[in-house]
């Protein structure tokens, strides 16, 4: 890849938002559409200010594994080793992140309830 972009992340929440983006990555991702099988969503509580003021939201998604739930849509963005590290930081002790497989056949990883 000529970007140095080499990770892919599976998006199905605030990481999707342009202001998130902006403050995490310097600039908006390029996803592609795709679904998640396996996990179901749930709602927290987020009190971390610099995701808050990133999000401007304080109620997040977050997936815990349901075997029976329908399936998740969103997007899978390519980030470089340096990015996929501020993606890290912005989910912070909220959630961990994993790979999982996608419906398209590709792997991901993805950022569930820690």
């Amino acid at each position: 890849m000529s970007n140095g972009a080499d990770a892919l992340l599976f998006s199905y929440g605030t990481l999707q938002l342009a202001s998130v983006q902006l403050s995490q990555f310097g600039r908006l991702l390029e996803g592609s559409d795709d679904t998640l099988h396996g996990w179901r969503q749930t709602e927290i509580t987020i009190r971390d200010p610099d995701v808050l003021e990133a999000s401007g939201i304080e109620v997040h998604l977050a997936l815990v594994p349901d075997a029976d739930a329908p399936p998740i849509t969103g997007k899978v963005f390519r980030l470089t080793p340096e990015e996929l590290a501020a993606a890290d930081v912005y989910e912070s002790e909220n959630y961990v992140r994993v790979e999982a497989p996608l419906a398209s056949g590709a792997t991901a990883w993805v950022y569930v309830k820690a």
